[in-house]
Protein backbone atom coordinates (compact mmCIF):
# COMPACT_ATOMS: atom_id res chain seq x y z
CA UNK A 1 0.00 0.00 0.00
CA UNK A 2 0.99 3.27 -0.46
CA UNK A 3 1.34 6.27 2.20
CA UNK A 4 -0.80 8.31 0.15
CA UNK A 5 -4.13 8.98 1.83
CA UNK A 6 -6.96 11.15 1.01
CA UNK A 7 -8.83 12.71 4.04
CA UNK A 8 -11.83 13.40 2.28
CA UNK A 9 -12.20 9.68 2.54
CA UNK A 10 -12.41 9.87 6.45
CA UNK A 11 -15.49 12.71 6.26
CA UNK A 12 -18.06 9.62 6.19
CA UNK A 13 -16.34 7.46 8.52
CA UNK A 14 -16.27 9.80 10.79
CA UNK A 15 -19.96 10.71 10.21
CA UNK A 16 -21.07 6.86 11.06
CA UNK A 17 -19.06 6.73 13.77
CA UNK A 18 -19.58 9.79 16.14
CA UNK A 19 -23.36 9.76 15.29
CA UNK A 20 -24.74 9.75 18.74
CA UNK A 21 -28.25 8.51 17.05
CA UNK A 22 -26.76 6.21 14.41
CA UNK A 23 -29.78 4.30 13.08
CA UNK A 24 -28.74 0.42 13.48
CA UNK A 25 -31.60 -1.81 12.16
CA UNK A 26 -33.22 -3.84 14.60
CA UNK A 27 -31.67 -7.26 13.38
CA UNK A 28 -28.22 -5.59 13.27
CA UNK A 29 -28.48 -4.71 17.32
CA UNK A 30 -30.38 -8.08 18.52
CA UNK A 31 -27.39 -9.83 16.42
CA UNK A 32 -24.91 -7.40 18.79
CA UNK A 33 -26.82 -8.41 21.98
CA UNK A 34 -26.12 -11.96 20.80
CA UNK A 35 -22.58 -11.75 20.40
CA UNK A 36 -21.66 -9.54 23.58
CA UNK A 37 -23.41 -11.96 25.43
CA UNK A 38 -21.93 -14.90 23.75
CA UNK A 39 -18.52 -13.13 24.52
CA UNK A 40 -19.16 -12.56 28.05
CA UNK A 41 -20.14 -16.37 28.93
CA UNK A 42 -16.59 -17.00 27.12
CA UNK A 43 -14.77 -14.58 29.63
CA UNK A 44 -16.55 -16.21 32.42
CA UNK A 45 -15.18 -19.77 31.45
CA UNK A 46 -11.57 -18.02 30.80
CA UNK A 47 -11.41 -16.45 34.43
CA UNK A 48 -10.24 -19.49 35.93
CA UNK A 49 -7.63 -20.53 33.13
CA UNK A 50 -4.15 -19.38 33.72
CA UNK A 51 -3.80 -17.01 31.00
CA UNK A 52 -6.68 -14.73 33.01
CA UNK A 53 -5.49 -14.98 35.73
CA UNK A 54 -2.07 -14.02 34.54
CA UNK A 55 -3.19 -10.71 33.12
CA UNK A 56 -5.74 -9.57 35.37
CA UNK A 57 -2.30 -9.65 38.36
CA UNK A 58 -0.11 -8.12 35.55
CA UNK A 59 -2.69 -5.34 35.03
CA UNK A 60 -3.39 -4.59 38.90
CA UNK A 61 0.26 -4.61 39.62
CA UNK A 62 1.74 -2.46 36.66
CA UNK A 63 -1.24 -0.89 34.98
CA UNK A 64 -1.99 1.84 37.59
CA UNK A 65 -3.97 4.87 37.18
CA UNK A 66 -3.85 8.38 39.64
CA UNK A 67 -7.14 9.26 38.82
CA UNK A 68 -10.11 6.99 39.63
CA UNK A 69 -12.14 8.22 36.56
CA UNK A 70 -9.33 6.99 34.68
CA UNK A 71 -10.06 3.24 36.32
CA UNK A 72 -11.73 -0.04 35.19
CA UNK A 73 -13.41 -2.76 36.76
CA UNK A 74 -11.58 -5.89 36.08
CA UNK A 75 -14.95 -8.35 34.85
CA UNK A 76 -15.53 -11.86 36.64
CA UNK A 77 -12.61 -10.25 39.20
CA UNK A 78 -13.48 -6.72 40.61
CA UNK A 79 -10.42 -5.56 41.16
CA UNK A 80 -9.82 -2.41 39.05
CA UNK A 81 -6.81 -0.28 37.17
CA UNK A 82 -5.86 1.68 33.90
CA UNK A 83 -8.51 1.64 31.54
CA UNK A 84 -6.17 0.50 28.71
CA UNK A 85 -4.58 -2.13 31.01
CA UNK A 86 -8.68 -3.96 32.06
CA UNK A 87 -9.22 -3.98 28.41
CA UNK A 88 -5.82 -5.86 27.50
CA UNK A 89 -6.18 -8.02 30.36
CA UNK A 90 -9.99 -9.17 29.80
CA UNK A 91 -9.15 -9.18 25.84
CA UNK A 92 -6.41 -11.70 26.78
CA UNK A 93 -8.32 -13.59 29.25
CA UNK A 94 -11.28 -14.19 25.95
CA UNK A 95 -8.47 -14.86 23.42
CA UNK A 96 -7.10 -17.77 25.72
CA UNK A 97 -10.64 -19.28 25.23
CA UNK A 98 -10.79 -19.86 21.98
CA UNK A 99 -14.80 -19.51 21.55
CA UNK A 100 -15.61 -15.92 20.80
CA UNK A 101 -17.15 -14.71 17.71
CA UNK A 102 -15.50 -13.89 14.80
CA UNK A 103 -15.85 -12.63 10.67
CA UNK A 104 -14.95 -15.05 7.90
CA UNK A 105 -13.39 -11.67 5.76
CA UNK A 106 -11.42 -10.50 8.23
CA UNK A 107 -9.75 -14.16 8.79
CA UNK A 108 -10.00 -13.22 12.42
CA UNK A 109 -12.08 -11.65 15.47
CA UNK A 110 -13.35 -8.62 16.64
CA UNK A 111 -15.99 -8.74 20.24
CA UNK A 112 -12.92 -10.06 21.57
CA UNK A 113 -11.33 -6.77 22.11
CA UNK A 114 -14.60 -4.74 21.60
CA UNK A 115 -16.35 -5.73 24.09
CA UNK A 116 -13.65 -5.43 26.75
CA UNK A 117 -13.42 -2.10 25.74
CA UNK A 118 -17.09 -1.24 26.09
CA UNK A 119 -16.76 -2.43 29.71
CA UNK A 120 -14.24 0.02 30.19
CA UNK A 121 -15.49 3.21 28.17
CA UNK A 122 -19.31 2.42 29.75
CA UNK A 123 -17.45 3.04 33.50
CA UNK A 124 -17.57 6.50 32.98
CA UNK A 125 -21.23 6.73 31.29
CA UNK A 126 -23.36 6.27 34.06
CA UNK A 127 -26.27 7.04 32.02
CA UNK A 128 -25.76 4.23 29.36
CA UNK A 129 -29.10 2.85 28.31
CA UNK A 130 -28.15 -0.80 26.51
CA UNK A 131 -29.42 -0.04 22.64
CA UNK A 132 -27.22 2.90 23.14
CA UNK A 133 -24.28 0.58 24.10
CA UNK A 134 -25.35 -2.00 21.46
CA UNK A 135 -25.46 1.07 18.75
CA UNK A 136 -21.69 1.82 19.73
CA UNK A 137 -20.54 -1.92 19.95
CA UNK A 138 -22.40 -2.50 16.54
CA UNK A 139 -20.74 0.53 15.00
CA UNK A 140 -17.51 -0.82 16.01
CA UNK A 141 -17.77 -4.07 14.53
CA UNK A 142 -18.27 -2.38 11.22
CA UNK A 143 -15.12 -0.23 12.23
CA UNK A 144 -13.02 -3.49 12.68
CA UNK A 145 -14.41 -5.14 10.20
CA UNK A 146 -13.35 -3.21 7.56
CA UNK A 147 -9.78 -2.19 9.22
CA UNK A 148 -9.42 -5.99 8.97
CA UNK A 149 -10.46 -6.26 5.04
CA UNK A 150 -8.04 -3.52 4.07
CA UNK A 151 -5.27 -4.63 5.73
CA UNK A 152 -5.12 -8.17 4.63
CA UNK A 153 -5.82 -6.88 1.36
CA UNK A 154 -2.81 -4.27 1.12
CA UNK A 155 -0.10 -6.16 2.83
CA UNK A 156 1.70 -9.97 2.51
CA UNK A 157 1.99 -11.33 6.01
CA UNK A 158 -1.34 -12.67 7.84
CA UNK A 159 -1.59 -10.54 10.87
CA UNK A 160 -3.54 -10.84 13.79
CA UNK A 161 -6.51 -9.83 15.11
CA UNK A 162 -5.09 -7.13 17.37
CA UNK A 163 -3.35 -5.66 13.81
CA UNK A 164 -6.87 -3.99 13.36
CA UNK A 165 -9.41 -4.71 16.09
CA UNK A 166 -7.34 -1.67 17.59
CA UNK A 167 -8.98 0.93 15.27
CA UNK A 168 -12.74 -0.57 15.95
CA UNK A 169 -11.91 -0.24 19.87
CA UNK A 170 -10.66 3.56 19.31
CA UNK A 171 -13.72 4.57 17.43
CA UNK A 172 -16.02 2.79 19.86
CA UNK A 173 -14.15 5.18 22.90
CA UNK A 174 -14.90 7.92 20.42
CA UNK A 175 -18.26 6.86 20.18
CA UNK A 176 -18.83 6.65 23.85
CA UNK A 177 -16.88 9.73 24.92
CA UNK A 178 -18.17 12.42 22.13
CA UNK A 179 -15.26 13.12 20.42
CA UNK A 180 -14.84 15.13 17.05
CA UNK A 181 -13.94 14.06 13.99
CA UNK A 182 -9.91 15.20 14.32
CA UNK A 183 -9.76 12.96 17.58
CA UNK A 184 -10.60 10.28 16.05
CA UNK A 185 -8.72 10.49 12.99
CA UNK A 186 -5.40 10.93 14.81
CA UNK A 187 -6.94 7.68 17.58
CA UNK A 188 -7.33 6.12 14.18
CA UNK A 189 -4.10 6.40 12.81
CA UNK A 190 -2.10 6.02 16.24
CA UNK A 191 -4.45 2.36 16.71
CA UNK A 192 -2.76 1.49 13.11
CA UNK A 193 0.52 2.46 13.42
CA UNK A 194 0.67 0.99 16.80
CA UNK A 195 -1.77 -2.22 16.68
CA UNK A 196 0.62 -4.99 17.03
CA UNK A 197 1.45 -6.65 12.99
CA UNK A 198 2.02 -10.03 14.85
CA UNK A 199 2.77 -12.71 12.08
CA UNK A 200 -0.37 -15.21 12.98
CA UNK A 201 1.10 -18.10 11.43
CA UNK A 202 4.51 -18.17 13.78
CA UNK A 203 1.14 -18.32 16.32
CA UNK A 204 -0.39 -21.87 14.97
CA UNK A 205 3.31 -23.27 14.59
CA UNK A 206 3.96 -22.15 17.69
CA UNK A 207 0.89 -21.85 20.18
CA UNK A 208 1.24 -19.75 23.48
CA UNK A 209 -0.61 -17.57 25.45
CA UNK A 210 -0.36 -14.91 22.84
CA UNK A 211 -2.82 -16.21 20.85
CA UNK A 212 -4.74 -13.90 18.14
CA UNK A 213 -3.02 -10.38 19.07
CA UNK A 214 -6.62 -9.20 20.62
CA UNK A 215 -5.02 -8.38 23.89
CA UNK A 216 -2.73 -5.33 22.68
CA UNK A 217 -5.48 -4.38 20.11
CA UNK A 218 -7.58 -3.74 22.96
CA UNK A 219 -4.69 -2.28 24.87
CA UNK A 220 -3.61 -0.25 22.02
CA UNK A 221 -7.18 0.94 20.78
CA UNK A 222 -7.86 2.94 24.06
CA UNK A 223 -4.73 3.93 24.44
CA UNK A 224 -4.83 5.52 20.72
CA UNK A 225 -7.81 7.23 21.61
CA UNK A 226 -6.80 8.74 25.26
CA UNK A 227 -3.68 9.92 23.39
CA UNK A 228 -5.43 11.69 20.51
CA UNK A 229 -8.18 13.09 23.24
CA UNK A 230 -5.23 15.29 24.52
CA UNK A 231 -3.76 16.57 21.52
CA UNK A 232 -1.48 13.98 20.24
CA UNK A 233 -1.45 13.54 16.13
CA UNK A 234 -0.85 10.47 14.58
CA UNK A 235 -3.32 10.51 11.36
CA UNK A 236 -3.87 9.46 9.08
CA UNK A 237 -4.69 5.48 8.90
CA UNK A 238 -3.73 4.26 5.89
CA UNK A 239 -5.70 1.47 6.16
CA UNK A 240 -8.68 3.81 6.29
CA UNK A 241 -7.76 6.64 4.07
CA UNK A 242 -5.45 4.86 1.49
CA UNK A 243 -6.76 4.91 -2.13
CA UNK A 244 -6.49 1.77 -2.83
CA UNK A 245 -9.30 0.79 0.22
CA UNK A 246 -12.02 3.42 -0.69
CA UNK A 247 -14.04 0.72 -1.29
CA UNK A 248 -13.67 -1.29 1.42
CA UNK A 249 -15.51 1.33 3.25
CA UNK A 250 -17.48 2.68 0.54
CA UNK A 251 -20.49 0.64 2.02
CA UNK A 252 -20.58 1.72 5.64
CA UNK A 253 -23.71 2.03 7.41
CA UNK A 254 -25.63 -0.03 4.32
CA UNK A 255 -23.92 -3.21 4.67
CA UNK A 256 -23.79 -4.62 8.08
CA UNK A 257 -21.03 -7.27 8.30
CA UNK A 258 -22.03 -8.08 12.10
CA UNK A 259 -25.17 -10.01 10.79
CA UNK A 260 -22.19 -12.59 9.25
CA UNK A 261 -20.23 -12.78 11.94
CA UNK A 262 -20.10 -16.66 13.22
CA UNK A 263 -20.35 -17.52 16.96
CA UNK A 264 -18.21 -20.46 17.61
CA UNK A 265 -19.85 -24.13 18.96
CA UNK A 266 -16.29 -25.15 20.13
CA UNK A 267 -13.30 -23.60 22.16
CA UNK A 268 -11.02 -24.98 19.42
CA UNK A 269 -9.33 -22.71 16.33
CA UNK A 270 -12.05 -22.15 13.85
CA UNK A 271 -10.30 -23.87 11.53
CA UNK A 272 -10.70 -27.38 12.65
CA UNK A 273 -14.37 -26.72 13.13
CA UNK A 274 -15.41 -27.87 9.68
CA UNK A 275 -14.07 -31.47 10.27
CA UNK A 276 -15.56 -31.07 13.38
CA UNK A 277 -19.00 -30.82 11.81
CA UNK A 278 -18.09 -33.65 9.50
CA UNK A 279 -17.41 -35.76 13.24
CA UNK A 280 -20.77 -34.15 14.53
CA UNK A 281 -22.48 -35.82 11.08
CA UNK A 282 -20.75 -39.11 11.22
CA UNK A 283 -21.45 -39.72 14.43
CA UNK A 284 -24.80 -37.55 15.05
CA UNK A 285 -26.32 -38.68 11.71
CA UNK A 286 -24.76 -41.59 10.33
CA UNK A 287 -24.22 -43.16 13.64
CA UNK A 288 -20.97 -43.85 13.57
CA UNK A 289 -19.70 -45.07 16.80
CA UNK A 290 -15.88 -43.71 17.90
CA UNK A 291 -15.07 -47.39 18.64
CA UNK A 292 -15.55 -48.69 15.23
CA UNK A 293 -12.96 -46.52 13.81
CA UNK A 294 -10.05 -47.94 12.66
CA UNK A 295 -8.74 -44.63 10.62
CA UNK A 296 -9.63 -41.03 9.93
CA UNK A 297 -8.69 -39.06 6.76
CA UNK A 298 -8.87 -35.69 6.91
CA UNK A 299 -9.15 -33.24 3.65
CA UNK A 300 -8.86 -29.67 4.73
CA UNK A 301 -7.99 -26.15 3.65
CA UNK A 302 -4.02 -25.20 3.72
CA UNK A 303 -4.22 -23.08 7.16
CA UNK A 304 -6.46 -26.15 8.96
CA UNK A 305 -3.98 -28.74 7.76
CA UNK A 306 -1.47 -26.34 9.69
CA UNK A 307 -2.54 -26.54 12.83
CA UNK A 308 -0.95 -28.17 15.44
CA UNK A 309 -0.39 -32.09 14.92
CA UNK A 310 0.21 -33.75 17.91
CA UNK A 311 -0.94 -34.84 21.64
CA UNK A 312 -0.92 -31.24 22.99
CA UNK A 313 0.86 -30.01 26.44
CA UNK A 314 -0.46 -27.13 27.22
CA UNK A 315 -4.05 -25.91 26.44
CA UNK A 316 -3.02 -23.10 24.11
CA UNK A 317 -2.09 -26.23 21.89
CA UNK A 318 -4.94 -28.02 22.44
CA UNK A 319 -6.77 -25.06 20.85
CA UNK A 320 -4.56 -24.44 17.95
CA UNK A 321 -5.30 -28.14 17.07
CA UNK A 322 -6.72 -30.33 14.64
CA UNK A 323 -6.62 -33.73 15.18
CA UNK A 324 -6.42 -33.73 19.30
CA UNK A 325 -9.10 -31.67 18.50
CA UNK A 326 -11.12 -34.42 16.44
CA UNK A 327 -9.79 -37.43 18.68
CA UNK A 328 -11.53 -35.51 21.80
CA UNK A 329 -14.61 -35.13 20.54
CA UNK A 330 -14.75 -38.63 19.38
CA UNK A 331 -13.74 -39.62 22.50
CA UNK A 332 -15.84 -37.58 24.41
CA UNK A 333 -18.95 -36.44 22.75
CA UNK A 334 -18.07 -33.33 23.46
CA UNK A 335 -15.69 -30.44 23.14
CA UNK A 336 -15.93 -27.89 26.14
CA UNK A 337 -12.90 -26.07 29.29
CA UNK A 338 -13.08 -29.41 30.47
CA UNK A 339 -11.88 -31.07 27.01
CA UNK A 340 -8.83 -28.97 26.35
CA UNK A 341 -7.34 -28.24 30.30
CA UNK A 342 -6.35 -30.29 32.95
CA UNK A 343 -6.38 -34.40 32.73
CA UNK A 344 -7.55 -33.88 29.62
CA UNK A 345 -4.38 -33.10 27.88
CA UNK A 346 -2.79 -36.86 28.86
CA UNK A 347 -6.16 -38.76 28.31
CA UNK A 348 -4.67 -42.19 26.71
CA UNK A 349 -7.90 -42.61 24.64
CA UNK A 350 -7.74 -39.14 23.19
CA UNK A 351 -4.01 -40.15 22.69
CA UNK A 352 -5.06 -43.53 20.97
CA UNK A 353 -8.05 -41.92 19.12
CA UNK A 354 -5.37 -39.66 17.28
CA UNK A 355 -2.38 -42.01 16.22
CA UNK A 356 -5.58 -43.45 14.11
CA UNK A 357 -6.02 -39.61 12.50
CA UNK A 358 -4.62 -38.14 9.37
CA UNK A 359 -4.43 -34.69 7.94
CA UNK A 360 -4.02 -33.82 4.02
CA UNK A 361 -4.34 -30.44 2.37
CA UNK A 362 -7.12 -30.56 0.22
CA UNK A 363 -7.12 -27.65 -3.02
CA UNK A 364 -10.74 -27.55 -3.28
CA UNK A 365 -11.07 -26.49 0.19
CA UNK A 366 -8.13 -23.99 0.05
CA UNK A 367 -9.82 -22.54 -2.75
CA UNK A 368 -13.14 -21.86 -0.33
CA UNK A 369 -10.88 -19.71 2.21
CA UNK A 370 -11.60 -17.58 3.87
CA UNK A 371 -14.77 -17.08 2.68
CA UNK A 372 -15.47 -20.77 4.14
CA UNK A 373 -14.22 -23.36 6.74
CA UNK A 374 -14.63 -26.41 4.63
CA UNK A 375 -13.23 -29.90 5.31
CA UNK A 376 -14.24 -33.46 4.98
CA UNK A 377 -13.85 -36.81 6.51
CA UNK A 378 -13.25 -40.53 5.55
CA UNK A 379 -13.42 -43.03 8.31
CA UNK A 380 -12.45 -46.51 7.71
CA UNK A 381 -14.24 -48.88 10.17
CA UNK A 382 -13.04 -52.16 11.58
CA UNK A 383 -14.22 -54.87 9.59
CA UNK A 384 -13.50 -52.90 5.90
CA UNK A 385 -16.38 -50.55 5.90
CA UNK A 386 -15.79 -46.93 4.20
CA UNK A 387 -17.86 -43.99 5.40
CA UNK A 388 -17.36 -40.35 3.86
CA UNK A 389 -19.01 -37.35 5.58
CA UNK A 390 -18.78 -35.12 2.03
CA UNK A 391 -18.15 -31.48 2.50
CA UNK A 392 -18.48 -30.01 5.50
CA UNK A 393 -18.33 -25.81 6.61
CA UNK A 394 -18.10 -24.45 10.01
CA UNK A 395 -21.47 -24.59 11.51
CA UNK A 396 -22.20 -20.84 13.59
CA UNK A 397 -22.37 -18.51 10.62
CA UNK A 398 -24.97 -17.22 7.97
CA UNK A 399 -24.80 -20.32 5.97
CA UNK A 400 -25.42 -23.12 9.19
CA UNK A 401 -26.31 -20.49 12.20
CA UNK A 402 -26.58 -22.20 15.64
CA UNK A 403 -30.30 -22.56 17.10
CA UNK A 404 -30.62 -20.02 19.63
CA UNK A 405 -31.03 -23.17 22.11
CA UNK A 406 -27.62 -24.57 20.97
CA UNK A 407 -26.21 -20.78 21.94
CA UNK A 408 -28.03 -20.29 24.96
CA UNK A 409 -26.55 -24.33 26.53
CA UNK A 410 -22.94 -23.18 25.32
CA UNK A 411 -23.11 -19.91 27.83
CA UNK A 412 -23.72 -22.44 30.58
CA UNK A 413 -21.06 -24.82 29.13
CA UNK A 414 -18.37 -22.00 28.75
CA UNK A 415 -19.42 -20.03 31.87
CA UNK A 416 -20.66 -23.35 34.46
CA UNK A 417 -17.17 -23.27 36.32
CA UNK A 418 -17.06 -19.63 37.19
CA UNK A 419 -20.61 -18.76 37.48
CA UNK A 420 -23.94 -20.05 39.28
CA UNK A 421 -26.54 -21.11 37.13
CA UNK A 422 -28.51 -18.72 38.48
CA UNK A 423 -26.26 -15.60 37.38
CA UNK A 424 -26.05 -17.31 33.74
CA UNK A 425 -29.28 -17.07 33.31
CA UNK A 426 -29.87 -13.81 34.00
CA UNK A 427 -26.82 -12.88 31.95
CA UNK A 428 -28.96 -14.58 28.96
CA UNK A 429 -31.93 -12.76 29.78
CA UNK A 430 -29.58 -9.91 29.10
CA UNK A 431 -29.57 -10.51 25.49
CA UNK A 432 -33.35 -9.22 25.25
CA UNK A 433 -33.47 -6.98 27.97
CA UNK A 434 -30.57 -4.58 26.64
CA UNK A 435 -32.93 -3.76 23.62
CA UNK A 436 -35.76 -2.36 25.64
CA UNK A 437 -36.27 1.42 25.72
CA UNK A 438 -34.58 2.86 28.96
CA UNK A 439 -32.76 -0.31 29.67
CA UNK A 440 -29.44 0.67 31.41
CA UNK A 441 -26.40 -0.74 30.26
CA UNK A 442 -25.72 -1.12 34.38
CA UNK A 443 -27.65 -3.75 34.84
CA UNK A 444 -25.65 -6.12 32.51
CA UNK A 445 -22.39 -4.64 34.46
CA UNK A 446 -23.84 -5.64 37.64
CA UNK A 447 -23.68 -8.90 36.77
CA UNK A 448 -19.84 -9.14 35.55
CA UNK A 449 -18.54 -8.91 39.04
CA UNK A 450 -17.85 -11.75 41.24
CA UNK A 451 -20.63 -13.45 42.56
CA UNK A 452 -21.09 -13.36 46.50
CA UNK A 453 -20.19 -16.89 47.08
CA UNK A 454 -17.26 -17.06 44.59
CA UNK A 455 -14.20 -15.42 44.15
Amino acid sequence: MSNVADSSQFAPIARFALDPALPVPEDVLAQTATLLIDTLGVAAGAATLDPGRITRDFACDFHGAVREDHRATLLFDGRRCAMPGAAWALATQIDNLDAHDGLNATKGHIGCALVPALFAFAEQRTDLTGRQALTALAMGYEVAARAAVALHATVSDYHTSGAWNALGVAALGAHLRGCDAEALRHALGIAEYHGPRSQMMREIASPTMLHDGSGMGALVGISSLLQAERGFTGAPAITVEGPEVAHVWADLGRDWTVVRNYIKPYPICRWAHGALECLRVLVGEQGVSPDQIETLEVGTFAQSAALFPGMPETTSEAQYSLGFALAAYLVHGRLGPTEITGDALRDPRVAAMLARITVRGEPRHSARFPEGRWSDVTARLKGGRVIRSGDCNARGGPEAPMPVADIRAKLSVMAGRALSEVRIGALWEMRERLLDQGAEFSQLAGLVYPEPDRP
